[in-house]
């Protein structure tokens, strides 16, 4: 199956991986039987490397559901995102859907896919951010001709998850890796460890991922490794992540720092790459 260089993400994510994303792809192996993604965000690394068969997942069933309309709904989709209009109010009316659960049942998949894809587009940073309460909560961007309805890219997209075997599941990553087996290749991008007591990459679902959900995540690694199954991981290179994965081959990379709401503070920092294989 040829590489489709239209496909590539449609929306913004916190951690997303574009700026080390050549780094990355050198280190997975030439053969896998089924590709695994449990930490799918903005899906960067899967639209790069387009498997042919992939078991992709994450915690957010707002992502999930985005990507599920792309699938099978895109002209839908594309249909709905042209009615948006790039307004401060009207912004505000759309981002109000999730604070009213009762109204906000009603809106059809697509229609819950277009938002996503609206307040993404047209909010400060370009980011997808929840609260506790798991309500959008990102400010409006202000942005003189946001790209709403990149068709181009939905439909590339769109293409490859018809072409290749793709199943998506919203699950806790533990769950969506029992199936990989050996000959399989898993791909992990959890939400990154603080690099101070203070900062915090996690608010992409009301969940949040503190350092207990590192330790299991890194047990998880630990058992894939028993069933044979390689895996890369990508984290913040604190001390406590190379730490916890020394007994790995760790590999230090740097990587441009762009959410960081002070412009003096998004420099080059370390990031790690963590595998289990040569």
């Amino acid at each position: 199956m040829s590489i489709n260089k239209l496909a590539a993400p449609v929306v913004k994510w916190v951690g997303g991986k574009r700026q080390i994303i050549e780094q990355i792809v050198k280190y997975v192996p030439e053969h896998i039987s089924t590709y695994y993604e449990p930490f799918l965000g903005g899906g960067a690394v899967l639209f790069k490397l387009q498997p042919k068969k992939a078991v992709v997942n994450d915690i957010n069933s707002e992502l999930i559901n985005l990507y599920e309309v792309i699938k099978y709904s895109v002209d839908e989709l594309i249909d709905d995102l042209n009615k948006h209009i790039n307004d401060k109010a009207y912004f505000y009316s759309i981002r109000e859907m999730d604070r009213n659960p009762e109204q906000y049942r009603l809106l059809s998949p697509v229609e819950r896919a277009s938002r996503i894809i609206f307040l993404n587009k047209t909010c400060y940073n370009g980011l997808f951010r929840v609260n506790k309460a798991g309500e959008f909560n990102s400010p409006f961007g202000n942005y003189s001709n946001p790209n709403i309805v990149n068709e181009a890219t939905l439909r590339a997209v769109s293409s490859y998850f018809n072409k290749a075997r793709i199943t998506f599941t919203c699950q806790d990553f533990e769950s969506a890796l029992k199936g990989a087996r050996k000959g399989a290749f898993v791909y992990l991008d959890p939400p990154y460890d603080p690099l101070s007591n203070t900062a915090s990459f996690t608010g992409y679902d009301k969940g949040g991922f503190d350092r207990n959900e590192q330790i299991r995540l890194k047990n998880v690694c630990d058992r894939l490794s028993q069933r044979g199954v390689r895996f890369l991981l990508s984290n913040s290179a604190t001390d406590f992540i190379k730490d916890l994965y020394k007994d790995y081959k760790l590999v230090v990379v740097k990587a441009k720092r762009a959410i960081n709401s002070n412009a003096d503070k998004r420099g080059e920092i370390d990031e790690v790459l963590v595998m289990n294989f040569e």
